[in-house]
């Protein structure tokens, strides 16, 4: 049985990046390299989507966008994202991208298998499939898993949940160069909703219906409130291409709590989501590049992960929003309502200083966070 360096089991987006920063540093030529997961990333199952104003992965977006539109019941505003852009990348794009750059590389091994469970053993990890046992010096895990969340009550779980079409219309309702960021204008129903569109051209678009809450929805309610949308929009005539559905983990759980001196958590099953946005990809490109550095000069999985003030901001937004899930539009349109947008950007990409960060802080519903502040650390 050969043994490898390093076991990757998934490779969704946290693992192909960071497998990917890992090629790239040489630390990593000799190390042997295996990587399981029982889909074959060859079907786009999901859209990224991110703010960024470096051009990551500019050769393989679908589209970028200057502008964008907020909006709820009482109010529009659109604005300049600058020095940002918004960036689409397409999920069978990125896999085929990185997929082709590292298979290059003789010391790295996709094998298509469903993982059935990976521990530790006798100074090193065992990693069982559907059809036998891996040995490895490390696991990097990033097969989310909702039982150990939703096993605990003191870190709530809420759903970013979503059904998308990408839409071709007859005649030009879009406009191709503003993304509806967020409307929160359709009916909330008590939850945080909005409509969210990303147009290609002016005949064509991806139209998603979102909710932040607890709970998830029958696949109709989706779709219907898609079909009320695109209507007010006084699309009539429109073809359906594609679809996508998802559902993004918001919480501050402290995955890194499950992590061992070898076996290491990451994506969504390693709290990478932006808890507060559901936002995955710039987030994992980042923490990929500190993981690949990382691991060429510790060797105790466990002290990857490092706390901050923003995971305590993220958790009193989590809280608000599953105890009182009514309020999410109204703290996300004081945030957008006026003012400059790209230092809310920048606080969301935990860049921004100590008195950036209260500046944004102070837009939003204070009482709202004092409470949860108080019910959280002092009730």
């Amino acid at each position: 049985m050969l043994h490898y360096d390093y076991i990757f089991t998934g490779t969704g987006l946290a693992a192909l990046l960071t497998v990917r920063e890992m090629v790239q540093n040489p630390f990593y030529q000799d190390k042997r390299i295996l990587l399981l997961d029982a889909d074959a990333k060859k079907t786009n199952d999901r859209t990224w989507c991110f703010w960024d104003s470096e051009g990551w992965f500019a050769s393989i977006q679908k589209q970028s966008w200057n502008t964008a539109l907020f909006a709820d019941a009482q109010f529009e505003r659109r604005f300049n994202l600058a020095p940002y852009s918004y960036r689409m990348i397409r999920g069978l794009d990125f896999y085929q991208s990185v997929m082709e750059e590292i298979q290059t590389y003789p010391n790295i091994k996709f094998i298509q298998e469903k993982v059935i469970r990976y521990h530790e053993l006798n100074n090193q990890c065992v990693v069982t499939t559907e059809t036998g046992n891996y040995t490895s010096n490390y696991v990097i895990n990033s097969i989310f898993t909702p039982e150990a969340v939703l096993a605990q009550k003191k870190f709530p779980l809420v759903h970013q949940h979503f059904v998308g079409w990408m839409v071709k219309t007859t005649s030009p309702v879009f406009t191709p160069d503003c993304v509806t960021f967020m409307d929160f204008s359709v009916p909330q129903n008590a939850n945080t909703r909005f409509m969210y569109v990303l147009p290609i051209a002016e005949k064509e678009a991806l139209v998603e219906f979102t909710l932040f809450s607890a709970n998830l929805l029958q696949r109709e309610v989706y779709e219907n409130e898609i079909k009320a949308y695109l209507d007010r929009l006084g699309v009539t005539d429109y073809t359906i291409t594609e679809t996508e559905q998802g559902n993004i983990p918001m919480t501050c759980c402290p995955f890194w709590k499950h992590n061992t001196e070898r076996i290491l958590h990451i994506g969504s099953a390693g709290g990478w989501t932006k808890a507060s946005t559901g936002y995955t990809f710039k987030n994992a490109v980042k923490k990929s590049q500190s993981l690949a550095q990382f691991l060429t000069q510790n060797s105790d999985m466990r002290k990857f992960h490092r706390i901050n003030r923003f995971w305590l901001y993220d958790l009193l937004l989590i809280d608000i929003l599953f105890h009182k899930n009514e309020v999410g539009s109204s703290i996300f349109a004081r945030m957008f309502r006026k003012g400059k947008v790209a230092p809310i950007f920048k606080f969301l990409d935990e860049e921004s200083t100590l008195l950036e960060d209260l500046t944004i802080i102070l837009r939003c519903p204070k009482r709202l966070f004092l409470k949860a502040l108080w019910h959280r650390f002092l009730g």
